[in-house]
């Protein structure tokens, strides 16, 4: 079964809503689920009429749930990337990492690899206890970033590693000729290297994490009836299936009666399943009003995969 479960979409298509009315669904019908925020705008608590924050809240019987902080993940991430580079060259004193991390933390990719650490921490610390983990994921742009890093870091990864091992090939021969030569600072073999050690490292995490994008989450595309939304999930669909990462299914959200936009849906989505999920004119004020959202086949297909 695929335990984790992500929402996509653009920005204002009814994620949040959709992600917790599925698992307020599967909680009512005994399966324990979190549901983790990754939306910077962070509606996840409104809806359940709590504060949310990095630490688990009950929100109803088998139900908890996570507002992701990623203030606070990027300052992790850097902190981790400090002492990682301490660790790593402890005998070059030159480095001046204050102004390094200064910069890091407006570099692009930070805020990326701060979600991707922040889910693979969820994932793993609470994997084992929840049927489900649903995550309400960012508007698009930072949702393929991060969804796209694991495929894209690992190529550049990989050559690193390359890069490594023909050092590391280089010291060996020079070692073998001169045993005392004075330039060779460090280890000459992949085993005892640090750099290439920790470079095994970060392959590993990400190759777990293209993994999880991959195989063992459940992916499901929101669409309200207007060609914007419509456009935005096409894009999705595309560039993930250029990162060998595809979609489960689709969710029609918002759709009226008269199905406006429903046969560009069909047309283009013709290959996955497609729910509807009718518009809740009253709104959500209430646990009970996320029942009206209507997503028991959206969920009976998630639980199924």
């Amino acid at each position: 079964m695929k335990n984790a479960a992500f929402f996509l979409g653009k920005g204002g298509v009814g994620k949040t809503t959709l992600s917790s009315a599925t698992a307020y669904y599967l909680s009512r019908k005994g399966k324990k689920i979190l549901i983790v925020s990754l939306d910077p705008a962070h509606n996840l608590g409104d809806v359940f009429g709590k504060k949310l924050s990095n630490k688990r809240t009950p929100l109803a019987p088998n139900l908890d749930g996570i507002e992701v902080d990623l203030s606070e993940w990027i300052t992790r991430y850097l902190k981790e990337s400090r002492e990682e580079i301490l660790a790593t060259y402890r005998y070059n004193t030159t480095i001046n990492l204050d102004s390094y991390m200064n910069i890091m933390k407006y570099t692009p990719g930070t805020e990326e690899y701060a979600v991707l650490w922040a889910i693979e921490y969820v994932v793993k610390e609470y994997g084992k206890e929840y049927d489900r983990i649903i995550f309400d994921t960012p508007p698009t742009a930072l949702t393929l970033r991060f969804l796209a890093m694991p495929t894209i870091t690992m190529v550049w990864v990989r050559e690193l590693l390359n890069m490594r091992e023909k050092v590391l090939r280089k010291r060996q021969t020079i070692l073998s000729l001169n045993p005392e030569a004075h330039v060779i600072r460090g280890a000459s073999s992949v085993e005892d290297d640090r750099i290439y050690g920790k470079l095994s490292g970060i392959q590993k995490r990400l190759s777990s994490l293209h993994q999880l994008f991959m195989k063992d989450s459940y992916l499901t595309v929101i669409i309200n009836p207007d060609t914007l939304s419509l456009a935005e999930a096409l894009r999705i669909r595309h560039e993930l299936e250029k990162l060998d990462v595809h979609i489960d299914s689709v969710c029609f959200n918002k759709a009226p009666s008269d199905g406006a936009c429903g046969e560009e849906v069909k047309e283009n989505f013709h290959r996955f399943p497609i729910f509807t999920s009718v518009y809740v004119p009253s709104g959500l004020k209430t646990l009970e009003d996320l029942v009206k959202v209507e997503i028991p086949e959206l969920a009976e297909d998630m639980e199924r995969s």
